[in-house]
């Protein structure tokens, strides 16, 4: 094996190394932003149960 075909395996690799870097930050980010707003859609259901403890509790139903 010559050195040019090594140098060339060699940044191949290195750039499939940051391609993957790269997307796995991106995978990241968005789970951050996803558990953020779940988050608060979780607050945001807790504060109606603070604020009117016997919403949906109960309900009357006839037939």
């Amino acid at each position: 094996m010559d050195i040019p075909e090594v140098s060339m395996a060699l940044a191949n690799a290195s750039v499939l190394s940051q391609v993957g870097t790269a997307v796995l930050s991106k995978a990241l980010d968005s789970s951050k932003e996803l558990a953020a707003g779940m988050a608060q859609l979780m607050d945001a259901a807790a504060m109606e149960l603070a604020v009117n403890p016997n919403v949906g509790a109960n309900f009357d139903m006839r037939v």
